[in-house]
């Protein structure tokens, strides 16, 4: 198990001012800055000895830990070994292997540390990724006698990929190599040349040996040839990372709770300064409301908040907010699109390929992706290029690429330089993490502040005629039915259909369909996850007002993401919008294909067509269900005037 935190007194430093190095090192940060460093190297490079040493010559053990684990070693008749401190697992002790990551605490007279033991093995990839992203500094062992391995080159490209600068090589095991100078500088000038290829620049080579503890908290008389730092001393030169409180706000939504009538959204301000009068806008919604108070639990109310801290905050206006939003100031906002260019490293077992879903989680949101394309593929260990061409593209496992990825709904996101928390994601595979990287620059549209701000002199019309007054003139109401579904699936047929025996039946009735929107009104759009959501509002603001004027309007719009109609769904009053969901097979939509677009969708002459190369969002509710493989168009529209009849203006309610 980690150990707790161990007393302050008897701490490192005690021994570690004895020793002055040749060269002057930088000042060391405040005291107050505790800083995070992770530690990695090959398997049986010596990390877990390294730290369990280090813990005993800084006076940083807890009392009677180390006779525990001396008599613990009697016991099972083998040799005490120091490794076993960081050693969580029974398991871990029987394989002599660390596979999950551990923290233990201590503290010298410059500041309190966090040490993170993470896994060297090529199968614990996944967990040393987990211990890594949470650094600020690393320290990377090799073993002396064995040199630079297949995991060393790609421990420090995966660390770079974090964004971790801060990187001391501790040339581990110095005793089994006789404590040579000339090996020390042979393994400092291979990972050097190395390092040099990914623009890594470590702060130091030390030479140790972490069985005896030359090095780490002091010197010892073995290597009289190093007049460099020891561990310790490099470690209080480190900068601890400030929160990023500079930058512009960035506030993920974790939670909405709900407090007798407040609704508290709740969350960490990764970014920023967030106060209580503040416009904020909840992306990629767009949804604005003002910040009408700051929550801590367990602390008193203050009127703001900076990057780093857990708070709730409640709005003036009760907009729908659901976890995954990400508040920001309005002249400042991420960016909200559906395809970004990225670097990625892969560990699952399957290969990421195209045409497979996988699931993308980014700060608090998460959301279905794809792979679209892919500009190169690195082998992590050796940095060259991998060539597959054609149908033969796929990222194996522990490879490295530069690739595009495509959301199924717009996400909110930064470039990884620009804002790391909003940055960074990971791709998860049948509920496994199978790979995370970051978000490089490009070549992204942005709407502008001007584009999002509406004048503060603009007002909504009312008319004279009340919607009571429409409804006894037209004897029903306004109301929005939304057939959605695959193409091919009968929702133009039913829609045109329905619109003809309500009109029969003396009702005011029109159909938006999605062709005749798509000459028009939708005449800029193209088919891409941003512009179907842009034709579905549209759409859904036109619905909108002819439920105002008291009409039934029936659309017909494949509307393949549950966000976008549920954004038409809140926009109207609550009971006037009716979710259809014409229910095909894709095989019986595709063997009726009337207007021939799966054939061309197969032969890839139509791109991000739904079904095929675009995914579908079934509704999870829908107010209705018509299954269009067992059931005729009549029978289709009489269920749905039974329902029209049956069902009162005010419906079952609205739901998100």
């Amino acid at each position: 198990m980690p150990v707790n935190p161990p007393s302050t007194t008897g701490t490192a430093s005690d021994d570690a001012t004895a020793a002055t190095p040749t060269t002057p090192l930088p000042s060391p940060t405040s005291k107050a800055s505790q800083l995070r460093i992770v530690i990695v190297g090959h398997v049986d490079h010596g990390k877990s000895t390294f730290i369990g040493r280090l813990f005993h010559d800084t006076g940083s053990l807890p009392e009677g830990k180390l006779e525990q684990l001396q008599k613990a070693a009697e016991r099972r008749g083998v040799p005490f070994e120091w490794a076993n401190l960081m050693d969580a697992l029974q398991s871990e002790r029987d394989q002599n292997v660390t596979i999950d990551t551990a923290q233990i605490w201590f503290r010298t007279k410059q500041r309190p540390y966090v040490i993170i033991d993470a896994p060297g093995h090529r199968e614990f990839l996944k967990n040393m990724i987990t211990g890594a992203a949470s650094a600020e500094a690393a320290l990377l062992l090799i073993d002396a006698e064995a040199g630079v391995q297949e995991n060393s080159r790609r421990h420090a490209y995966l660390l770079n990929l974090l964004g971790i600068r801060q990187i001391a090589v501790l040339v581990n095991k110095m005793d089994l190599a006789g404590f040579s100078e000339a090996r020390f500088k042979q393994v400092e000038s291979d990972y050097r040349a190395w390092m040099k290829t990914i623009n890594v620049s470590p702060l130091a080579f030390i030479p140790i040996s972490a069985k005896h503890g030359d090095n780490i908290a002091s010197r010892g008389t073995s290597m009289p040839w190093w007049n460099g730092p020891t561990v310790l001393e490099l470690l209080d030169t480190f900068n601890a990372t400030h929160e990023p409180q500079g930058q512009p706000l960035r506030f993920p939504i974790q939670d909405v709770y709900r407090f007798d009538e407040r609704r508290i959204l709740a969350g960490r301000v990764e970014s920023g300064t967030l106060r209580v009068g503040d416009k904020l806008i909840f992306c990629p919604a767009g949804k604005t409301s003002i910040v009408k108070s700051i929550e801590r639990w367990g602390k008193p109310h203050t009127e703001s908040a900076s990057a780093g801290e857990s708070i709730g905050i409640t709005l003036a206006e009760q907009i729908f907010v659901t976890r995954g939003a990400v508040a920001a100031h309005e002249a400042s906002a991420p960016l909200e699109l559906s395809r970004f260019q990225a670097r990625l490293f892969w560990l699952g077992k399957a290969p990421l390929v195209k045409g497979r879903n996988y699931t993308l989680k980014l700060a608090t949101q998460e959301v279905g992706c794809t792979l679209e394309g892919v500009e190169k593929i690195i082998d992590a260990s050796t940095l060259g290029v991998v060539n597959r061409q054609g149908s033969d593209v796929f990222v194996g496992r522990h490879e490295v690429a530069e690739l595009t990825l495509h959301s199924a709904r717009p996400i909110a996101f930064d470039v990884h330089a620009d804002i790391a928390p909003l940055g960074r994601f990971v791709i998860v595979d049948d509920f496994d993490v199978a790979g995370g990287g970051i978000i490089v620059p490009g070549d992204y549209p942005r709407r502008t502040h001007d584009a999002r701000t509406k004048s503060d002199n603009i007002y909504w019309s009312e008319g004279k005629v009340t919607p009571h007054q429409r409804e006894l003139r037209n004897r029903h109401a306004g109301r929005v039915l939304w057939l959605t579904g695959l193409s091919g699936s009968g929702k133009s047929t039913i829609a045109t259909e329905l619109e003809r025996e309500l009109f029969r039946l003396g009702r005011h009735v029109y159909v938006l369909d999605g062709d005749n929107i798509r000459h028009g009104l939708g005449s800029d759009l193209g088919f891409s996850p941003k512009d179907r959501a842009e034709n579905i509002r549209r759409v859904g603001e036109v619905a909108k007002l002819f439920a105002d004027a008291g009409t039934i309007c029936i659309t017909a719009f494949i509307s393949p993401y549950r966000e976008d109609r549920n954004m038409v769904r809140r926009i109207l009053p609550e009971g006037r919008f009716v979710e259809v969901y014409v229910n095909a097979p894709l095989a019986v939509c595709e063997e009726r294909d009337p207007k021939g677009l799966y054939a061309k969708a197969r032969a890839n002459e139509i791109r991000e067509f739904t079904g095929i190369s675009a995914p579908y969002e079934e509704p999870s509710n829908p107010e209705i269900e018509l299954r269009t493989d067992q059931l005729t168009v009549a029978e289709s529209v009489t269920r749905l005037l039974e329902f029209l009849e049956t069902e009162p203006p005010e419906g079952r309610g609205s739901r998100t």
